[in-house]
């Protein structure tokens, strides 16, 4: 039992700490992604180079390092509660990479791809959610903030509590990285998609 949870725990977090937006931009010519915009390295960073395949590549990545690691670990371990440390620790890879010092990325694409490998109905609630905000304010971080509080409210419904509850802790991960865009939100001064 122990030795499993310690696998899925590796898996998770060797997954989520590939950086691939870095990676993609260095592979694209483009540089160092951290040296730009926000310095983070996912996808709405990446989308700043004016790169738009480089964003969408770099989105799909971070999505499947979510998602694979828990489809993976569940497979070959069993889901609870193997395949729920694997997903945790596939956020806590993305978000403190060792290979950058701990300085990853804000982990909005990974959680993602984790709530889809969790429970794809959950995942379609999380996109519909971000949808609707983004389509309404257009600001990208507060529709990855209110999809993140929605998420595990639809998770008690539709699937098992444990799951609802590390859905939660993770959506803390991610509001918790997002301290600046609040801020910005609050302030007025925190840029539209589009913008």
């Amino acid at each position: 039992m122990l030795s499993s949870l310690i696998i899925a725990a590796l898996a998770g977090y060797v997954f989520g700490s590939i950086p691939f937006g870095l990676l993609i931009t260095r592979l694209g010519g483009l540089g160092d992604v951290r040296s730009i915009g926000s310095g983070n390295i996912g996808a709405t960073n990446v989308l700043r180079t004016g790169k738009k395949h480089l964003a969408a590549l770099t989105l799909v990545a971070d999505v499947l390092k979510g998602a694979l690691p828990v489809l993976l670990v569940s497979y070959y371990l069993g889901f609870i509660p193997e395949a729920l440390i694997a997903g945790i620790m596939a956020l806590v890879g993305h978000m403190f990479p060792l290979w950058l010092k701990f300085k990853g990325g804000k982990g909005v694409a990974t959680y993602i791809g984790v709530v889809f490998g969790f429970n794809w109905m959950v995942g379609l609630c999380f996109i519909a959610s971000w949808l609707l905000v983004a389509i309404l304010f257009r600001y990208s971080s507060l529709s990855a903030l209110v999809a993140c509080l929605v998420t595990p409210v639809a998770a008690f419904f539709v699937t098992e509590d444990v799951i609802a509850i590390v859905l939660f802790l993770m959506s803390l991960l991610v509001i918790i990285r997002h301290r600046s865009n609040i801020e910005r939100l609050i302030s007025g001064k925190e840029d539209k998609i589009g913008g």
